[in-house]
């Protein structure tokens, strides 16, 4: 777990040459010292969670820039979801300034993590939902974020599908329980209930637990789950679905 690897050891040179590429040469810069991507420093995969939350950390900035303005909400938002004990969490916004003040576009940091994560797009969309969590705590998902958002989507490889459903989660739409399951409105109640018991697998927190990810990812797996049980809570309302009936339906 990344707590056990600590933030205050974060941005060791030999982190930062297993990474490589910007996202490496940000651990290093954040290690203070100046490193180069040399294909023959990958001894070994850089550790997923590192990967995972330096890629986080690093988009949220790029974000913060690209908008302009940083509110308190967001600042809360990011405090919530990136975890850390309190003497370490000075590493974690030296890192956010570093990628803050940094000559290379977000478009670069995307690229690397989707090709760090080619092999688990679940958390490439993992990321994602932390990026709108952070966007949205202000109450308002402003069209600059918005934009910036659905670019590091296509650069994930996510279909406009796929987006329309992670968006869905945290903007209200009118079809939003629908939207969030990725679920057609003339689907079945059983084909209805086969999709949600699908998504929940998908995306419930012991999954995450599971394979050793950070409690980041783990705490935006807690908030999709949420949000897909608001979805079909709301669809069994509108349905007037009988959950003893429908619970029966074998995925």
């Amino acid at each position: 777990m990344w707590g056990k690897l600590g933030w205050g050891k974060l941005g060791g040179a030999s982190i930062g040459l297993a990474i490589g590429g910007p996202l490496g040469a940000l651990l290093g810069a954040l290690a203070g010292h100046l490193l180069i991507d040399d294909a023959n420093a990958l001894f070994r995969p850089p550790p997923r969670q590192v990967v995972f939350t330096t890629g986080l950390v690093a988009l949220a900035a790029k974000m913060a820039k690209a908008d302009g303005v940083v509110t308190g909400a967001e600042i809360r938002a990011f405090h919530a979801i990136i975890e850390a004990p309190a003497e370490e969490f000075a590493q974690i916004a030296r890192l956010f300034n570093l990628a803050k003040a940094t000559t290379a576009g977000f478009e670069a940091y995307a690229r690397q993590l989707a090709t760090l994560l080619a092999d688990e797009p679940a958390l490439l969309e993992d990321v994602l939902d932390g990026l709108f969590l952070i966007a949205a705590a202000d109450g308002a998902l402003h069209d600059d974020e918005l934009a910036y958002l659905a670019t590091v989507a296509r650069i994930f490889g996510l279909s406009e599908a796929d987006f329309a459903r992670i968006e869905a989660r945290h903007v209200h739409r009118t079809d939003d329980p629908y939207v969030i399951l990725g679920a057609d409105r003339g689907m079945s109640d059983a084909e209805l209930r086969r999709l949600y018991r699908r998504r929940i697998a998908e995306s419930h927190p012991d999954r995450e637990i599971a394979r050793g990810l950070p409690p980041e990812a783990v705490r935006i797996a807690t908030d999709r789950t949420a949000a897909l049980n608001a979805a079909w809570d709301e669809i069994v309302r509108q349905r007037r679905i009988n959950e003893k009936e429908s619970a029966k339906v074998t995925s």
